[in-house]
């Protein structure tokens, strides 16, 4: 190994972490791609299947900050390994589902087991890249979300049309279950992996002295941290966005184009082909902005807020005059949503410790998918009734009023250190 990947081994391994990435966001979207056909195995209403994404969501938004202090306690090896096997098997027990009620079920063991993705991909750039290293390595495996997204609709389709709906879900586990077999074996903290040159663990090393100052290094000085909070609350305010695109695209695309599974196969994973180079924005912007003067937190800050600004687009998914329109529409508002939040991921491994990253990675997830959660809860309530227009619109209003409070919150360091001495 040493030979291949001397002196980018760090590249390799924020490799691995987004290949996991993919197959748990693979995991996760199997349902959204299969829910007309389970909506009619289970003549589910709307509201029931809104309850079997929020058994998913209250379990993984505990299991965020859990998943953290797991990470941070067991080492991201052994931990990630655990939750990896975790997830595949409570994917593949989908397929014993008899109701919407036992799908509930398993959903919730699937999100709890899924928690740890964010948080270990945090942690691991914390761990592997310098500070001006991390905008790019926390967005490939950012990229990872939505191409997991993307690939879902045509692999799931094809299995749900050439074998049936269980076989979707036994598919996409087994391909996790061998990643996390690769992952026990291939990764190493970079003090005890044999295959870090001299070289590039000094690049590693010297490029700290990038890094900020006086990092929270204790759950409690994470909690009392202004960072903190001007970290959590935007992604609170941002994740219903990603997450109404997750679970919900297959199902306006049935309800408001009257879409088959081909056609679903066809378009619902192009929102998340432009995710992925909104994850790539994110990752080459804040590096152009810091060599043209802008500042460390200044830079990932103006990144935010550019993707904030971006969705605009699907607030006005509601004037589409075609399934095309509305899906070029999405497309914007993927980009956007993962541009702004691959700047609020790489804050979370600018300003907090490498032994603390997992816990406030996981901490700020679990405000994330609060947010999520409720905003789930209001389409499950109001999509049927009044329909996903005004949704839309909220979502953009929402990112908006989050990118406002970044900049309201999150204080240059030195000002912020001086401050509180």
């Amino acid at each position: 190994m040493k030979s291949i990947v001397s002196g980018k081994l760090r590249w390799w391994i924020i490799g691995l972490v987004t290949l996991g990435t993919i197959l748990n966001y693979l995991a996760r979207s199997t349902l959204s791609v299969a829910a007309p056909t389970l909506k009619t195995e289970f003549a589910m209403t709307t509201e029931q299947y809104s309850w079997v994404v929020l058994a998913f969501q209250a379990s993984y938004t505990v299991m965020q900050t859990v998943a953290g202090s797991v990470l941070d306690a067991l080492g991201t090896r052994l931990g990630f390994f655990l939750f990896a096997v975790g997830w595949a098997l409570a994917n593949m027990a989908h397929a014993f589902a008899t109701g919407w009620q036992s799908l509930a079920f398993f959903r919730t063991l699937l999100g709890a087991t899924e928690a740890a993705a964010i948080p270990a991909g945090a942690k691991t750039v914390a761990t592997w890249f310098p500070a001006r290293e991390r905008p790019l390595a926390t967005s490939m495996f950012q990229m990872g979300t939505s191409v997991g997204n993307m690939i879902a609709p045509p692999l799931v389709a094809y299995c749900i049309l050439v074998w049936n709906w269980e076989a979707a879900f036994i598919v996409t586990g087994l391909l996790s279950l061998l990643w996390a077999g690769m992952w026990w074996v291939s990764y190493r903290d970079p003090a005890a992996h044999i295959g870090l040159s001299d070289t590039e663990r000094k690049l590693i090393e010297d490029g700290r002295g990038d890094d900020l100052p006086e990092k929270p290094a204790s759950k409690r000085a994470v909690l009392r941290s202004r960072s903190f909070w001007a970290i959590a609350t935007p992604r609170f305010l941002c994740e219903p966005a990603w997450q109404t695109f997750n679970f919900f695209i297959p199902l306006y695309l049935v309800a408001v184009w009257n879409l088959d599974l081909k056609s679903i196969a066809l378009w619902a994973w192009l929102p998340f082909l432009a995710a992925d180079f909104g994850s790539l924005a994110a990752g080459l912007l804040p590096n152009w902005l810091m060599r043209r003067g802008a500042g460390l937190l200044t830079s990932r800050k103006i990144t935010m807020t550019l993707g904030a600004l971006c969705m605009i687009g699907p607030a006005c998914i509601g004037l589409a005059t075609s399934p095309g329109m509305a899906i070029a529409l999405f497309c914007v508002g993927g980009f956007a949503h993962q541009m702004l939040n691959g700047a609020l991921m790489t804050l979370c491994s600018d300003v907090f410790d490498k032994s603390t990253v997992g816990t406030a990675t996981g901490m700020a997830g679990t405000s994330a998918w609060v947010g999520g959660m409720l905003f789930t809860l209001l389409i499950g309530q109001s999509a049927d009734t009044f329909g996903y227009n005004p949704l839309f619109v909220a979502l953009a209003a929402l990112d908006l009023l989050a990118a406002v409070v970044l900049w309201g919150l999150l204080r240059d360091r030195g000002r912020e250190l001086r401050a509180a001495a």
